[in-house]
């Protein structure tokens, strides 16, 4: 009966407080940074959706104002309406270029001193679109970096721990003098408790980052779209 008392108050706690207590300095220390990489990366996946989700809504609001705009010639109140859609990457590139497109007008009317000659006014027009479009690609992309980093090193950071507890499990086995696979099944348990969470970790944010950036790469095409129609629409004028 005291042999089994004894074995009883030996045996490893498998709950989690109990586990936590037994781990050791690095095993904690691992399991810290998956969860600081697990909130991190969440706080940046919510706010992405957040900014994805406002920048769709507007980009759809802002092109159906668009085609009025375009129909009727109201090429300032296309500019103007930038303003009210700061969220959208597609509103900024098509102001962007309507606004280049305004003051290469005026810079053709122009005479004297300040007369700047001829120049391609359609280039100059898709330059800038181009230029607003990496500028809002690159915005777009913000955080995906960290997200992706989470998921390409959050299983190697659990395997680290893993691998340091087993060992310190075997050194102790043999420290003892050897006392059976009971004897570093607790350690081994709370070892491979790393690898659970880093794999649970890793897995959401490789999903998030695979998501979103297909998403990004939907604005892209839009923004494209966009801009060809812009450019369409200037070629169309003749005024250049």
């Amino acid at each position: 009966m005291e042999t089994l008392l004894l074995l009883a108050e030996e045996a490893p706690s498998f709950t989690l407080s109990g586990m936590w207590a037994q781990m050791g300095i690095f095993a904690k220390l691992v399991l810290i940074v998956l969860i600081l990489q697990f909130i991190i990366t969440s706080i940046m996946a919510i706010e992405r959706f957040i900014v994805y989700s406002r920048a769709k809504k507007q980009s759809i609001s802002y092109i159906m104002l668009l085609r009025n705009f375009l129909n009727e010639r109201k090429l300032d109140e296309s500019v103007a309406a930038v303003k009210q859609h700061a969220a959208s990457p597609i509103a900024k590139v098509v102001g962007s270029g309507m606004d280049e497109y305004l003051q290469g007008l005026e810079a053709l009317q122009e005479e004297g001193p300040d007369d700047v000659g001829d120049f391609d006014l359609v280039d100059a027009v898709n330059r800038q679109m181009e230029r607003t479009k990496e500028r809002e690609t690159a915005n777009l992309k913000k955080g995906l970096a960290l997200i992706a980093t989470t998921g390409s090193t959050a299983p190697f950071i659990g395997l680290l721990g893993t691998v340091v507890g087993i060992i310190n499990s075997f050194q102790g086995l043999a420290g003892d003098g050897g006392g059976g696979l009971s004897s570093v099944a607790g350690g081994i348990s709370e070892a491979l408790i790393a690898t659970a969470v880093g794999l649970l970790v890793a897995i959401p944010a490789v999903m998030a980052f695979n998501y979103y950036n297909s998403r990004v790469e939907g604005f892209g095409i839009d923004m494209n779209d966009v801009a060809s129609e812009v450019i369409n629409f200037v070629l169309k004028e003749g005024r250049y």
